[in-house]
C-alpha cells in the first residue's frame, strides 16, 4: 500500500475534499476545502477526480515523505515548497520518487496551500466525504489535524497520466500538466469581494446598504474555518438583527447586533438566527480563504448573471488543466441529493449518520480505555 508519512504536521494540516454535502438537515457541517478552486486544480494536476481528498495546509507547512513513486501538485498559498530540500514549482504536476520528502520553507503569500497526490488520500469515507471537521472530531484522519508519526494511505486508483509520468517511459513522454501563468491567483492584502445581495438585505437601512458597498473592512484575528470576521463601520438594521433561524450557505454574510459582517465559511453551522445582508459569489470564496488577519476587503454587489458567468469562466480554467480523473472517488457520491427529497433518502442518511456517531463513540471509548 502506498503511504504518506507525516514527519511534521505543520501548524494546522487536515485532510479535505469538496465537503460533506446532504447532511445539513441533520446539523452536520459541510466542511471541505476553504479554497475549492485550489483543491480542484491540485487534484486535476495530480490526475485525480475533483472530489478526491487532499491536504489543506494553514500558514505553516508540514513535512511529508512519500513511500512510493507518485505525482503530486501544490496549489494555493505560496509556502515555498521543496522536494528533498530543492525548490519546486507550484501549480504544476510533479513526479516524485519513493522516499522523497516534501517540505515548506515559509509563507510568502496567501493563507492555505493544498497538496494533492495521485490516487488521493484514502482515509475512510464518513457521511459521503473524507473531509475533516475538527470541532466534531469527524472524518479525515481520526477527526483531527495531522501530527508527526501519522501515516496516511494513498489510493490505488491511478490514471494513465500518473503512471506514465512516474515511470518515465521512452519518448514521447506525457505532457506535464500546469495552470497557465495568467490563470494562477495572485494573493494580495487588499480584496474586492463580489457579492449578491440577500436574502435579508431588506432588513437593513438604506444607509447601511450604502456603507456595505463603499466602506473598507478589516479581517480580524478571530477568523477561522467557521467564518471570516470583519471590523469596520457598523451596519444598522431597520429593526432587530435576529430572525427565525434558517439555513446558511457557504459565503453567507451574517450581521449580528454589533453591526459587523461575518462571512460564513466551510465549517459554518448549518443554521443561523442573524440577518444575512448578502452572499459572496463562489469564485471569490478563494479570496477570503487566502486572506490573513489584517487584510482589507471591500464588498462589491454584482448580479446573479454575473456570478454565473464568472463561475463558468473558472470552470474553463480548470478544464484547460486537463480532465478530472476517471470515475468518482470511491465512496464519495457524484451528485448532491435534494435537501427537500423524501423519506427513503432521509432514512438512508439517518443510517449513515447513526453509523458515524457510533464510530466516533467507539473511538472515544477506546481513547478513554487507554
Amino acid at each position: 500500500m502506498r503511504r504518506l508519512e507525516i514527519l511534521d504536521g505543520g501548524m494546522f494540516t487536515t485532510v479535505q475534499d469538496l465537503g460533506r454535502v446532504s447532511y445539513q438537515r441533520f446539523g452536520v457541517a459541510v466542511s471541505g476545502a476553504m479554497d475549492p478552486f485550489a483543491l480542484r486544480a491540485a487534484n486535476r494536476l495530480a490526475g485525480n477526480p475533483d472530489s478526491a481528498a487532499a491536504l489543506e495546509i494553514t500558514m505553516t507547512g508540514p513535512e511529508l515523505r512519500v513511500s512510493a513513486d507518485a505525482v503530486l501538485a501544490v496549489t494555493g498559498a505560496d509556502m515555498a515548497p521543496q522536494l528533498d530540500g530543492r525548490p519546486i514549482r507550484m501549480w504544476v504536476s510533479v513526479a516524485v520518487s519513493a522516499g522523497a520528502v516534501l517540505s515548506f520553507a515559509g509563507l510568502r503569500s496567501g493563507m492555505r496551500a493544498y497538496v494533492a497526490i495521485d490516487g488521493g488520500i484514502d482515509v475512510p469515507v464518513v457521511l459521503g466525504s473524507r473531509s475533516t471537521s475538527t470541532r466534531a472530531a469527524l472524518g479525515g484522519f481520526e477527526g483531527r489535524a495531522l501530527r508527526a508519526g501519522d501515516v496516511l494511505p494513498i489510493g490505488e486508483l491511478r490514471t494513465h497520466f500518473a503512471e506514465a509520468l512516474c515511470h518515465k517511459p521512452s519518448p514521447p513522454l506525457p505532457p506535464r500538466r500546469g495552470v497557465p501563468r495568467q490563470s494562477i491567483p495572485v494573493y494580495t492584502h487588499d480584496h474586492i469581494v463580489r457579492v449578491v445581495l440577500g436574502p435579508q438585505d431588506d432588513a437593513f437601512t438604506d444607509a447601511a446598504l450604502q456603507t456595505f458597498q463603499t466602506a473598507v473592512y478589516t479581517m480580524t484575528a478571530q477568523s477561522d474555518r467557521i467564518g471570516c470576521r470583519f471590523q469596520g463601520p457598523a451596519l444598522s438594521h431597520r429593526e432587530s438583527a435576529d430572525i427565525v433561524s434558517d439555513g446558511t450557505t457557504l459565503g453567507s454574510i451574517q450581521v449580528s447586533g454589533d453591526g459587523m459582517p461575518i462571512v460564513l465559511m466551510a465549517d459554518r453551522g448549518t443554521t443561523g438566527g442573524y440577518t444575512k445582508i448578502a452572499t459572496v459569489i463562489s469564485v471569490d470564496l478563494a479570496r477570503l480563504a487566502q486572506a490573513v488577519p489584517g487584510d482589507r476587503a471591500r464588498f462589491q454587489v454584482v448580479s446573479l448573471d454575473d456570478a454565473h458567468r464568472l463561475l463558468r469562466t473558472e470552470q474553463e480554467v480548470l478544464d484547460a488543466i486537463g480532465s478530472a480523473g476517471p470515475g468518482r472517488t470511491a465512496g464519495v457520491p457524484d451528485q448532491v441529493f435534494d435537501e427537500d427529497s423524501g423519506a427513503p433518502l432521509a432514512a438512508s442518511a439517518w443510517t449513515d449518520l447513526a453509523d458515524a456517531i457510533d464510530l466516533t463513540s467507539r473511538k472515544e471509548r477506546h481513547d478513554d480505555a487507554r
